[in-house]
């Protein structure tokens, strides 16, 4: 992510510091004036080009799934992109607002000259301005709500549809209000890339196209209540369905009008289109549906995505396995998939985290599947009985692979765990943030 987000900064300060490099102003230009405007178009261009990424992965390109680590982490990058995008475009709107200080202290001697327009393009520029100036109040309030975590999702979800026309708008703003000798230069091309990226990804989610391909409508099959707090839910999705990879998660939408949900798909690959998913009650949505759910009822399945994949575990180095909670679903899918064949299972440890042995519902079912796997070595934290996992307890990781799926402030303590034993292993962690 920060890769990503670096390299595309990087892009823009080079292209822009190009123009400046080779831009000419008056003998009686005011420095102040001139770092005005060159501060000015920085972060307008910065803005536009991160939300133009924000959009770009907002569409849910599984040809970027490789590089970037995951459908996970390319909408952890997309949440940041848009911050960060948001942010800049008030750096923007305030550097707009220094004109008045500026007249007020330095005085309007030296001031840089207007770009002069007439007739139709004059009147666009001026709806431009204004339009670009009420878009940025409206990303900055979505910004708030964003950063908000008590806000409701269903209702931060509605609101979040509005973005890509917002930034339609922001992109109009852009092209307008863009310097006229920009456009023959490097950073006006890279404008013009970006805006047409931006406002492919933006037409494509008013199209409501994203994911239409990868999505296949199935039955509700089957409902459990293995748990107070855990629904076990059967699909059947026939024939269409393309197979998944054990670990991999899709959207799933149960009701169109709360839209998909990403859930690790918990069961191995069959032949017969069935797909078994996990589903932890954490909030108004999962803590309802079991009360909404019924055998027979459609469901549609967006997927497969995800890179928590067995397939990639190196069987040539120490194997750690970590889960916590709702976060053992992919490790069901694992172990469902090398029980079938269990001469293929690598040696590996797994290491479970519970608040209640007794009471959870998992335990049983990882046990049954442990007990048919003699390379992988159950072991179960009860947090109840004060058995609480801890970097040390993992061995020596050197050189080794950990894979990690639960919540972000256990993954942070076994790191910072890591990191004062000195043995740092390669740390894989799917992270379902996708507000």
């Amino acid at each position: 992510m920060r890769m990503l987000l670096g390299g595309l900064a990087a892009l823009v300060l080079a292209v822009w510091g190009w123009d400046v490099a080779n831009a000419t102003y008056a003998t009686s230009a005011h420095p102040w004036w001139i770092a005005r405007q060159e501060l000015l178009y920085l972060s307008g261009l910065l803005s536009i080009a991160l939300m133009s990424l924000a959009m770009l992965l907002a569409t849910r390109p599984v040809w970027l799934e490789a590089p970037l680590g995951g459908m996970d982490r390319i909408y952890r990058t997309h949440k940041w992109a848009g911050i960060v995008g948001i942010g800049l475009a008030a750096v923007h709107w305030l550097v707009e607002m220094s004109d008045g200080i500026l007249k007020s202290t330095i005085g309007r001697e030296g001031r840089l000259p207007k770009e002069k327009y007439t007739g139709f393009l004059e009147v666009l520029r001026d709806l431009a301005k204004d339009m670009g100036e009420w878009a940025i109040y409206a990303v900055l309030l979505m910004l708030v709500i964003t950063l908000w975590r008590r806000f409701p999702y269903r209702a931060w979800r509605f609101l979040h549809r509005a973005m890509p026309l917002l930034y339609l708008v922001l992109a109009f703003h852009a092209v307008l209000l863009t310097p006229r000798d920009y456009w023959p230069q490097p950073v006006g091309w890279l404008v013009a890339v970006l805006v047409a990226i931006g406002s492919y990804g933006a037409l494509r989610s008013l199209s409501g196209s994203i994911g239409r391909v990868r999505s296949h409508v199935g039955v509700v099959c089957a409902v459990e209540r293995p748990a107070p707090d855990v629904i076990a839910v059967e699909c059947r999705l026939g024939n269409g369905w393309p197979g998944h990879r054990p670990g991999q998660f899709a959207f799933v939408t149960f009701d169109a009008r709360e839209g998909g949900h990403p859930f690790t798909i918990a069961s191995a690959p069959r032949t017969d289109g069935t797909l078994s998913f996990r589903i932890k009650a954490l909030g108004d949505y999962t803590g309802t549906l079991a009360d909404r759910l019924a055998v027979g009822q459609p469901v549609t399945v967006e997927g497969p995505y995800g890179r928590f994949d067995l397939a990639r575990c190196d069987k040539r180095v120490r194997q750690v396995w970590v889960a916590a909670g709702v976060g053992v679903t992919p490790f069901l899918a694992w172990l469902e998939s090398l029980a079938a064949e269990p001469e293929k299972a690598p040696t590996a440890e797994f290491h479970y985290c519970t608040r209640d042995r007794q009471s959870d519902a998992f335990v049983p079912r990882l046990e049954a599947l442990c007990q048919r796997l003699p390379s992988v070595r159950l072991c179960i934290h009860d947090a109840r009985s004060g058995e609480r996992l801890e970097a040390a307890a993992l061995g020596d990781l050197r050189g080794g692979e950990v894979w990690f799926c639960g919540p972000n402030g256990l993954a942070e303590a076994l790191r910072e765990g890591m990191r004062r034993l000195g043995a740092m292993p390669r740390f894989h962690q799917e992270v379902f943030e996708m507000r």
